[in-house]
């Protein structure tokens, strides 16, 4: 599903090159659940949106489900990223104004899709959250931990290859925590979507399958 290889990323930092990314590989396989740990600001996010196509390396390659991204267009960049990947945020990144199916349905906006097909997506996803009895409540109308199992529902909506959850449960409680980690679980066990998480948590890591230690710029499948 993910291959990449020797990927290295550097930020300007006055006049000096600050190299976040430093010859990072990682492949990650149809259906796996994998997370990634390291300590803040050790680049976790950065790599995140790399592989999420949302950002370039300086170098490297990456391919995701056999295809070079590097050379795709922006054009087939965003592709992917409406039908083949799912993002959840720490911050959830819903819209405070619009209904549960209305946040749900967001990433059909810019896709031709069937409206029915889009409607029974939409609410077969929240379903699978256990959100179907409040469909039309707002944001300011549900918990924390309901927030983030909008956020979940409308990665799953487009049934992605891959879903990539940036310290997904970084605002919640240790309650809501372990309830979301449960529900990654167990959405992962019915279906064939990659999973990676990225946290600074151990407790949450160990809910995946492998985990990854990103550190120094470099990941290592054992603590550094």
């Amino acid at each position: 599903m993910i291959r990449a290889e020797n990927i290295g990323k550097k930020y300007r930092a006055g006049s000096q090159d600050i190299h976040v990314l430093n010859g990072v590989n990682l492949e990650i396989k149809e259906n796996e659940f994998a997370a990634i740990m390291g300590k803040s600001g050790s680049g976790k996010s950065t790599l995140l949106h790399l592989l999420g196509c949302l950002d370039y390396p300086d170098e490297g390659i990456y391919y995701f489900d056999g295809r070079d991204m590097l050379s795709a267009s922006d054009d087939e960049r965003a592709k992917v990223r409406s039908e083949k990947i799912g993002f959840v945020f720490q911050s959830f990144n819903l819209i405070p104004e619009l209904t549960i199916v209305e946040n749900v349905s967001l990433p059909f906006t810019y896709r031709n899709d069937n409206k029915k097909k889009v409607d029974f997506l939409v609410r077969q996803a929240i379903d699978q959250v256990g959100l179907s009895g409040r469909l039309d409540h707002r944001m300011n109308e549900i918990s924390g931990g309901e927030l983030q199992r909008v956020a979940i529902a409308r990665a799953l909506a487009i049934q992605p290859k891959l879903i990539l959850a940036d310290e997904p449960t970084g605002n919640l409680d240790h309650e809501n925590t372990h309830d979301i980690l449960s529900l990654f679980k167990e959405l992962h066990s019915i279906s064939k979507t990659s999973l990676l998480i990225i946290t600074h948590d151990a407790e949450v890591a160990a809910f995946a399958e492998n985990i990854y230690y990103l550190a120094n710029g470099k990941l290592h499948n054992h603590r550094v």
